[in-house]
């Protein structure tokens, strides 16, 4: 079952953010994700969380897929440059679903 991995963030350092994002998109790609959205943040309309300035929305095939990004061996250093390339890192997986009435019945 497809998951959602939603990314908030702040850039701390940005020639490791540019390292990791010029390889990122091919090795999401070839571990089963797709980005589908990513955005600047412009205002908080309600809410207690404090910004973060940058967004980006991952499908994954599953969440096999996503732990098997998270852990490749070979992408060790990959996650190196994003964790030194970030601050205030926010990541949080949803499952897909197809309507809210799943949530809703009890």
């Amino acid at each position: 079952m497809p998951v959602y991995a939603l990314n908030l963030f702040d850039v701390s350092d940005r020639d490791e953010f540019l390292e990791y994002s010029g390889r990122s998109v091919k090795e999401v790609h070839a571990h089963g994700g797709h980005v589908v959205s990513l955005g600047k943040f412009r205002e908080t309309l309600k809410g207690e969380l404090s910004p973060r300035s940058i967004f980006i929305l991952v499908q994954w095939k599953s969440m096999q897929a996503f732990e098997g990004y998270l852990n490749d061996p070979a992408l060790a250093q990959l996650h190196t440059h994003r964790e030194n390339g970030t601050k205030n890192y926010i990541w949080q997986v949803f499952d897909k679903l197809e309507t809210l009435k799943p949530m809703l019945d009890s």
